[in-house]
């Protein structure tokens, strides 16, 4: 199976590919480190504090 790699959407084998679903490993840290940054975001509200935090 041929996939589009999610980072730079190069096309790659599924089958014998260590990276998958990624392309490469490069792709792979470029992911992580976007997670790592904060740079994903998932729509919603702005989560407040712990509600159950002990005032000091």
């Amino acid at each position: 199976m041929i996939v589009a790699c999610p980072v730079c959407r190069k096309k790659c084998r599924w089958e014998g590919n260590p990276f998958r679903p990624f392309c490469s490993e490069r792709c792979k840290l470029t992911d992580l480190g976007a997670w790592a940054g904060e740079e994903y975001r998932i729509p919603g509200e702005k989560a407040g504090e712990d509600e159950n935090a002990e005032e000091k």
